[in-house]
């Protein structure tokens, strides 16, 4: 692999790789430098990457082992709420909408949160990042069915968690 196959195949996962890596470890800084240090890494491998078919989805497998290998040598801190991850502007919203969908969305990170660990990696990659389900059995080094198992009882969970809570009084 020469400069321009890593400019042009690796560096545009810079984005899904920093927010997949803040998920897992909730400090900015950590997840910029789990970024560098897997750039790095596949740099330094260049030699063998003709065997790699998805650099995506391998680069995520990185990025997922690093962070693993830092939370356990840090204290886990919190992650922000998946709502400030992203810019969504809802100005059409009325003020009562509004601080509906946000008590929503703090509800829904709640439960994300309190998933099994492989549940709330698989939830992330499926519902948030927009993995396939391919991309993920490659990233979680899972097969097939191991993730729509986990994502279906991730899902159901959540769903059963928010239909408790908004049918309450009905």
């Amino acid at each position: 692999m020469n400069q321009e196959a890593f400019q042009n195949r690796v560096l545009p996962a810079k984005n899904k790789l920093f927010r997949f890596a803040l998920k897992f470890l909730g400090n900015e800084e950590e997840a910029k430098d789990v970024v560098q240090e897997v750039f790095i890494r596949v740099w330094n491998g260049r030699d063998q990457m003709h065997e790699v078919q998805n650099w995506e989805a391998w680069c995520m497998r990185i990025t997922r082992n690093l962070s693993l290998d830092r939370i356990r040598s840090l204290t886990r801190k919190q992650t922000q709420p998946i709502e400030s991850s992203f810019d969504v502007r809802q100005e059409t919203l009325t003020p009562h909408e509004s601080t509906e969908a946000h008590e929503d969305m703090q509800r829904i990170t709640q439960f994300i949160a309190a998933l099994p660990e492989k549940q709330r990696q698989i939830i992330h990659l499926r519902d948030v990042e927009g993995y396939s389900y391919n991309e993920i059995c490659e990233i979680m080094e899972l097969d097939m069915n191991q993730v729509k198992v986990n994502l279906f009882r991730a899902r159901n969970a959540v769903r059963e968690k928010l239909t408790k809570i908004n049918a309450y009084g009905l």
